[in-house]
């Protein structure tokens, strides 16, 4: 794995470029977890095997080893039961919630909750999104954050595309 393929986490950098891989989290920046979210995360594609690795490398660096990861079955392209990543094995919950989030446990009890940007999300949108959602006193929900910022992609999330039946998120002129 090269640098350009791992996640970089910018907790307090929401300023900085953002790109597809990108983990933004507010992890340290406050000691009591009074937002909804945790973080954000852009992840390049939909292929949770390529994409998922990355990013539990990255979180496990601060938040020390993840155990277990739930996810949006209808926002990946296939989700396997579970994956070794660095010699440990990561369960992998899905569930239809269309909720644009990731739930990371590690230990039995302690989550932290990633709004999802979907990968064909437009870079300023997804910078917006991320640093939106990291806010410290950010009291909306993923769903909401990606409704409100208009993701300008090809092709909708599925929470997008429930929400938003009479919308378009898409780039205009297509």
């Amino acid at each position: 794995m090269t640098d350009s393929d791992t996640p970089r986490l910018l907790p307090d950098a929401v300023h900085q470029p953002v790109r597809p891989g990108t983990a933004l989290l507010r992890l340290e920046t406050t000691h009591a977890r009074e937002g909804i979210l945790d973080g954000a995360w852009w992840p390049g594609s939909r292929d949770i095997g390529a994409e998922l690795p990355s990013l539990i490398t990255a979180l496990t660096e601060h938040l020390g080893p993840v155990t277990r990861v739930g996810l949006d079955r209808g926002a990946w392209d296939e989700l396997p039961t579970r994956l070794v990543i660095d010699g440990r094995v990561v369960h992998i919950d899905s569930f239809p919630v269309g909720d644009g989030t990731v739930l990371i446990t590690r230990g039995d009890r302690d989550h932290f909750s990633l709004l999802v940007v979907p990968p064909d999300t437009m870079p300023d949108a997804a910078r917006a999104a991320m640093a939106r959602a990291v806010r410290a006193d950010n009291v909306t929900g993923a769903e909401q954050i990606l409704i409100d910022i208009d993701t300008g992609s090809d092709t909708p999330s599925p929470s997008n595309r429930r929400l938003r039946r009479g919308g378009d998120l898409r780039k205009p002129g297509r």
